[in-house]
This record gives structure tokens, C-alpha cells and sequence, in this order.
């Protein structure tokens, strides 16, 4: 049997930073093809269940004609799998050409992000977006030696120009040979479970439940009350590819790809593959569902995607919200890896509740726990309310340089589009 080359000795390199600093300030127009572009009542119900929220609000189109939405609406979460490309600004060339392929034979992780919603997604709605590097900064970190933290801003607006929502990853690039030496996770301890146990969690389960039509008034919300508590887990492989089920991680750079395709991929984006044990390339991606691939960047077990437990955050808040209730924001960290056989109990608690112009807003706070008790996500969340006195929920107003930004882009989409065509 081979030895899998997924581990190098390569790490970061002073000019991969400097360059990647020189993406600051640019604003461009996304050209990838998500897994979704326009959604449709099959796309939504398929990512809620692939995530393991059964909520009707999502995936039961006569339930959810009687709600004030009118129609199925997306989990605002799934922003991160829709976009079709746009046609416009681009990053000089020239630019583009000398940032390309950084940061060679380094781990990356998503550690997590910042999300502003300003109104749903609805079946029919087409989402395009334009992006830009906000930050790039060198931080030290006791499990990788050193590492880049670089956040990227995607402005996220349906085929009306009207912005959807933004949202602002974290992404951090680690040294991947020192992650392995460092050892630092190797003797945690994995999980199993009796039968007993097995029971007792899935009882848990089926007393689980979306509020639905049993509407969250604001005046009835009190500070340091409970929110949802949701389980997630024990993790599976069937976990992880359900989150490839419900679109990640298949677009744009497709981390995920199959025969001739991934021949395709490997020839453009050659880093993305490193020889498994059969000597054959394969992705790194490889590492949330082969424990061996794991071990070798310094991991006991293969772990989730990052994305995987802020699609769950959010499950917490539209449990808890019900139908009329609007998620405004949430700011996510994801804080511990997620192994296989884990399981996360998530929960949270009302912060402060107050009143800002004509919305009625509530801050919560969710985090998620394993069963060796500790913290390996948390959120900060702002929900809108409906209210016994002043009446539905108000969504919040788009920012209007954005919303300029965002009727731009569009008119100059349509434009080349018309001259193209």
C-alpha cells in the first residue's frame, strides 16, 4: 500500500501573503455556477432535510401557502450554495494572474463568518453576487504554528437586483506540516456508543420541533430565556455527504468531482489533488470523510465542513423563531473540529431584546457542545419579531450603497448579456 502524499513539507511563504494582501480593496463580480443558481421548492426542501430540518416552512408547499410568506422560503443559511454567474468587473488581469495559486500544499479551514439577511429566497428567485477580499492578517495559533486569517465579502441579490443578504467567510490557511508534527489532537478520545445511548438520542429527536404557526411575540420574549435546543450527531460519512446533497462543496472550485471531470479540474487546479494510498491523485477534501487522510494533517478522525455547523446554528434560530419571525444576522466561530462520531447538543439563550426604528429585535446567543464538553461553535444572532402592537415582522433595510452596488451590477450584466447574445 502506498503512503498517501496528502501531507507536505511546504508552508507559508512571505510573498504568498504580500500578494494576497494585493487583492484588498477590489470588487468583483462572482462568475462561479453554484450548485443551485435559481432556486426552486425541490432545491429548498432538498437542502433543509439534507441538513436534517424538517421544518414545513421549508419543504411543504401547501403548509407553507398559509403562512405570511405565502410560498416555501429558503432557510436564509443556504445563500452559500446559490449563485449563478454574473457577467461584469472583473479583477485586473494582470492582478489576477500573480495571486493565482497561493498558498501551495497549506491547509485551509472555515473558521466561521458573519451573515446580514435582508429578505427571503423565494422557488423562482435566481441569486447572483459580487465579492472582494475585506482583510488579510498573519495570526499565530497554537495548533498550526503559523497562519493567515482572510476574510472575503460576497453581496448576495436575486435577478430583481434586490439584495438578498452578505455574507463575510473566514477562512484560515495553516502551515499543514506543522499542523501534523504539532500532534496537538491526536489523543482525543472517539466516540462510541451502546445501544442504550443510541436510544436515549435519538428519544431526544423525535421530541424535537420546529414552532411553526405558534407565532413569537416579541412582547413575550424574556431576557436569558431558553432558545432551541437541538441535537447534531453522532457524525457520520452520511452526514458529510449529505452536505454535499444539499450543494456544498461542488462549486465554483469543485472540491468534489468525479472521472473525466475531476481530470479536467486537476489540470487547472492541480493543488486541489494529492496522491492517495492507491497512488492515484484525489481530493484534499478528503479529509472529512477518510480518517486516515486526516491523520496526516495532525487529526485523530475525518471532521465536518465548517459550513456544515453554521448550517446548523441557523437551524437552531428558525426552530425557534417560527413562521413569522425574520433572522437579521448572525456572526458564527467555529471554534474545535467536529470528528466523526461526535456528538453536538445546541442551545442558547436570549441576550436583550430592544426596539430599533419600526423592528423588533431580539439578540440571542446559541452555542454547540460535544459530549467531552466543549465548545466547538458558538453564533451571535438578531432576529426580527412580530409584535401584539405594532404588527408583522419588518425586514431590515438594505444599505444603500449596497443596494446601488447591486442595481449596477446588474444593469451592466444585462447589457453585456444583450450584446453578447
Amino acid at each position: 500500500m502506498k503512503k498517501d502524499k496528502l501531507a507536505s513539507s511546504d508552508g507559508l511563504k512571505d510573498e504568498d501573503i504580500e500578494l494576497q494582501r494585493e487583492l484588498l480593496g477590489f470588487t468583483e463580480v462572482n462568475r462561479g455556477r453554484e450548485f443551485h443558481s435559481t432556486l426552486s421548492s425541490d432545491a429548498i426542501r432538498n437542502f433543509a432535510l439534507s441538513i436534517g430540518d424538517d421544518n414545513p416552512l421549508f419543504i411543504d408547499e401547501d403548509y407553507a401557502q398559509g403562512t405570511r410568506w405565502g410560498s416555501v422560503i429558503a432557510p436564509s443559511i443556504m445563500t452559500a450554495i446559490v449563485n449563478k454567474p454574473l457577467i461584469g468587473k472583473r479583477i485586473p488581469k494582470e492582478v489576477k494572474a500573480k495571486t493565482r495559486g497561493l498558498f501551495k500544499n497549506c491547509q485551509t479551514f472555515m473558521s466561521g463568518g458573519t451573515w446580514h439577511w435582508y429578505r427571503p429566497m423565494y422557488p423562482g428567485d435566481t441569486i447572483y453576487s459580487f465579492e472582494g477580499e475585506e482583510s488579510v492578517e498573519e495570526k499565530p495559533s497554537e495548533f498550526g504554528g503559523r497562519t493567515v486569517h482572510i476574510t472575503r465579502r460576497y453581496v448576495k441579490f436575486n435577478q430583481r437586483a434586490e439584495v438578498v443578504g452578505v455574507y463575510r467567510a473566514l477562512r484560515i490557511i495553516a502551515e499543514r506540516k506543522k499542523a501534523r508534527d504539532k500532534g496537538k489532537y491526536t489523543d482525543i478520545e472517539i466516540a462510541n456508543y451502546d445501544a442504550e445511548r443510541a436510544a436515549e438520542i435519538d428519544q431526544k429527536y423525535l421530541a424535537e420541533k420546529p414552532r411553526g404557526s405558534d407565532v413569537l411575540w416579541w412582547e413575550d420574549v424574556q431576557q436569558n430565556e431558553s432558545v432551541s435546543v437541538i441535537q447534531k450527531g453522532p457524525l457520520t460519512v452520511t452526514d458529510i455527504i449529505l452536505t454535499h446533497c444539499a450543494g456544498y462543496g461542488l462549486a465554483p472550485y469543485r472540491m468534489l468531482a468525479s472521472s473525466r471531470i475531476a481530470a479536467k479540474d486537476r489540470v487547472k487546479m492541480p493543488a486541489l489533488y494529492s496522491e492517495n494510498q492507491q497512488g492515484f491523485p484525489d481530493t484534499g477534501a478528503r479529509v472529512h470523510w477518510d480518517s486516515d487522510a486526516a491523520k496526516l494533517v495532525g487529526n485523530p478522525q475525518a471532521y465536518d465542513w465548517g459550513l456544515l455547523r453554521e448550517f446548523w446554528l441557523y437551524h437552531v434560530l428558525s426552530d425557534w423563531i417560527g413562521d413569522d419571525g425574520f433572522v437579521v444576522s448572525m456572526r458564527d466561530e467555529i471554534r474545535k473540529f467536529n470528528y466523526l462520531g461526535d456528538l453536538q447538543t445546541l442551545s442558547g439563550k436570549v441576550m436583550s431584546k430592544r426596539q430599533d426604528g419600526a423592528q423588533n429585535l431580539v439578540d440571542v446567543s446559541i452555542v454547540a457542545t460535544n459530549q467531552r464538553g466543549e465548545e466547538t461553535a458558538l453564533a451571535d444572532a438578531t432576529i426580527a419579531l412580530a409584535s401584539k402592537q405594532s404588527g408583522p415582522v419588518v425586514l431590515p433595510e438594505v444599505p444603500a450603497d449596497l443596494a446601488q452596488q447591486a442595481v449596477e451590477f446588474m444593469a451592466e450584466h444585462n447589457r453585456l448579456r444583450q450584446h453578447h447574445d
